[in-house]
Formats: C-alpha cells, sequence, structure tokens
C-alpha cells in the first residue's frame, strides 16, 4: 500500500498541528507549510518520531507563490501529493459597524482566499497524477451564523460553498473534496485573532477556553470522517443538531430556537470558570 503523502497549511500549530499527529501515527508523510519557523521546526521534530518522512516550509497562504513553491517541492522531492488541508485561518469579531474594511479584507485573504489559492495551485497536480484529495477546514460558523462576527462567518460558509462547488466540479478529475466544519474547542485560535472592542475579545477567548474538547479530539474526528469519504465532516453532535434544525425547521422557529441557545451560552459565559 502507497505511502499517503499529506500537505497541510497552518500546520505547525493548533488543529494544523493536530491534524499532522493524526496522520503521521498512520504512516503518513507529512509536509508542513507555515509561517512561524519556529513552530513549525518544533513540530517537525515532534512528528518524526514517528519514523515517517516529515518536512516544514514556510508558506503564507496570501502568496500564491508560496504555494506553487511548496507544490513544486512536493512533485520534486515526493513525486507530488495525496491530501492537501487547507486549514490556515484566523478570526475576526466585532458587530458590523465596528470592523473595518482592513479587518474584512484581512480575514478574507486568509480564510477565504487562502483555500481558494491552495485548490487553485494544487488542482492541476492532482490531475496530472490521476487524483488527490482536498480536506477544507471551515467552521460550523459557516452554516450557523451568530451575531457580532459577521467577517468570520461570511468566510467560513464561503468556504463550505467553494468546496460544495468543487465536490461536483473535479468529480470527473477523481479529486475528493471534503469540508470540516468543527464548533468551538480549545485552541490558540485567540492568539491570532483580531476583535473590534474588548468585550468581543473577552467573549471569544471564553468560548475557547471553555470548550469542551481540544484540538486532539477535533482533529481524530475530522481524520475519521476524512477515511470514511464524508463530504461535510461535523465534528460536535450539538452541531449536527443546530444544522439539522436550521435545514428542517421554518426559519422562524429556528431563530427562536438560536436565540434561546445563545441566552444559555452567555448565561454559561458569565460563570467563573470550572463552573457547572
Amino acid at each position: 500500500m502507497k505511502t499517503p503523502r499529506v500537505f497541510i497549511t497552518g500546520g505547525a500549530s493548533g488543529l494544523g498541528r493536530a491534524l499532522a499527529e493524526c496522520f503521521a501515527k498512520e504512516g503518513a508523510s507529512v509536509c508542513l507549510g507555515d509561517v512561524d519557523a519556529t513552530q513549525g521546526a518544533d513540530t517537525r521534530q515532534g512528528l518524526a518520531r514517528h519514523g515517517w518522512p516529515v518536512h516544514f516550509l514556510h508558506c503564507d497562504v496570501t502568496q500564491e507563490g508560496d504555494l506553487r513553491a511548496a507544490a513544486d517541492w512536493l512533485q520534486q522531492h515526493w513525486g507530488g501529493v495525496d491530501i492537501v488541508v487547507n486549514n490556515a485561518g484566523v478570526a475576526q469579531m466585532g458587530g458590523i459597524a465596528d470592523v473595518g474594511l482592513a479587518d474584512w479584507q484581512w480575514i478574507v485573504d486568509i480564510n477565504l482566499l487562502g483555500v481558494v489559492r491552495g485548490c487553485k495551485v494544487f488542482t492541476p497536480l492532482f490531475r496530472r497524477q490521476g487524483g488527490g484529495t482536498f480536506l477544507n477546514i471551515a467552521s460550523m460558523a459557516g452554516m450557523i451564523h451568530l451575531p457580532e462576527a459577521a467577517a468570520y462567518n461570511a468566510t467560513k460558509a464561503a468556504v463550505v460553498a467553494l468546496s460544495e462547488t468543487l465536490q461536483l466540479e473535479l468529480e470527473a478529475d477523481r479529486i475528493r473534496v471534503s469540508v470540516a466544519c468543527p464548533a468551538f474547542f480549545r485552541s490558540d485560535l485567540a492568539r491570532h485573532m483580531r476583535a473590534a472592542t474588548p468585550a468581543a475579545e473577552r467573549t471569544t477567548q471564553r468560548l475557547v477556553e471553555r470548550a469542551r474538547i481540544g484540538a486532539e479530539e477535533v482533529a481524530r474526528a475530522i481524520h475519521r470522517g476524512l477515511m470514511a469519504g464524508e463530504a461535510h465532516i461535523l465534528t460536535h453532535p450539538e452541531g449536527r443538531m443546530a444544522w439539522r434544525l436550521k435545514r428542517w425547521l421554518p426559519y422562524r422557529w429556528y431563530l427562536a430556537t438560536l436565540r434561546r441557545r445563545m441566552a444559555r451560552l452567555q448565561l454559561r459565559m458569565q460563570r467563573p470558570a470550572g463552573a457547572a
């Protein structure tokens, strides 16, 4: 059986690093793309203990040239790539009147166009080698749109739309496309976040810090879903339920349900850390 070759953007930390660990444990060759060389070297060293090839490349997903250089390296040194994980992402929180257009442009360039660039650059390589898999990391925010997060929600919804488009567009080329939509989990997302107000920053940090599961658990769920061939990988049971309610309920009923859930969530965020 051929050893899978995997390329992961934003692979040096957080969910990207946890996904790299999942693939490495299964015997894959893993190439990490990230802008943080220090964390990249640390992650590469940690993955090397599994005994399979691992490499780090500087990769800024806002620069198409970096992604082309990664594709060239993979072709030259590993003969191609089997799975491309478009994972790199950031968060922008705040109300529509508070978030400046520069911040909108920043998050669109990374969260949406970073995935677009990854798919655009690697599709020709997949076609030449007769197939491949894209795993695009979106979020439940791409399906369930909470207030005070319009920029984040919009980019993640666009990643879902892009992925669904490519599922049909690339099917004849034997290129599979999956999109993962995790809900909140403990990660370093808040470290790379921009917030329009201190209140928006505090709320997001609490949502991340008080999440019930961490990046490792989410990565394992995504890896299982990818191996099972799932087109939409929803890692959180409550996320799956919320998505079903949105699809099946009359919209006004869905909004009423969402308001009640948001009220409960706000109460939980006001409690001291560690409280039930």
